[in-house]
């Protein structure tokens, strides 16, 4: 049999049209928008993306240490000596981790859960890295619990709380500034920053 015929350049457009589409905040609309700007800048924009994204695609990683992605593992943060040992701030996911760190304020560490505890889906304590981080704790004298006002984030705040008790730290969560309901990666930089300063014990 012989090799089956390239796709037209019009399947390929419709293709990315359809990828760009899937990402968070993206309609089709949208992401015809994206993909025009993009076509339209090849040199500048489309041909540096395109290769910043293969690099990305080639050396990323998920640390073994807190959870994070990036492209040296452990991660930067986790090998930064400038971070403050005794602080670790735990988080549901990447994006959230990403969204305190964009905002330059917790001079700690991280610990990344891969989730929040959920009946409806399905998804308990099992499926959360909750003993990784137990095993973390030497030296360290504050968790500090940024997950989400939800009911999920919530639950889950309470668990692993209780999977702190007897262990010789501090356990505090975010306070005012997180609405009810509010996720992490959606919030300004003002807001993680007042959540931060006025973290409660737990």
């Amino acid at each position: 049999m012989g090799a089956e015929p390239a796709k037209p350049a019009a399947d390929a457009l419709e293709v990315a049209q359809a990828l760009l589409a899937r990402l968070p905040g993206l309609g089709p609309r949208s992401a015809r928008r994206a993909l025009l700007h993009l076509l339209k800048h090849r040199e500048r924009l489309l041909a540096p993306l395109v290769e910043a994204l293969a690099r990305v695609d080639a050396a990323l990683a998920r640390c073994p240490v807190c959870g994070n992605l990036d492209v040296t593992t452990p991660c930067r943060i986790c090998t930064d000596p400038k971070r403050d040992p005794a602080l670790l701030c735990v988080v549901a996911d990447v994006a959230d981790l990403w969204a305190l760190e964009r905002a330059r304020l917790f001079p700690g560490r991280f610990h990344v859960l891969g989730g929040l505890l959920s009946a409806l889906d399905g998804v308990g304590p099992e499926d959360l890295a909750i003993a990784p981080l137990l095993a973390r704790l030497d030296g360290v004298s504050e968790v500090v619990l940024a997950l989400a006002a939800t009911l999920e984030g919530q639950t889950t705040a309470h668990h692993v709380a209780a999977r702190l008790q007897g262990y010789p730290v501090r356990v505090s969560q975010l306070a005012h500034g997180v609405p009810v309901g509010g996720e992490l990666d959606h919030l300004d930089e003002g807001t993680l920053a007042q959540a931060l300063r006025l973290r409660r014990p737990l």
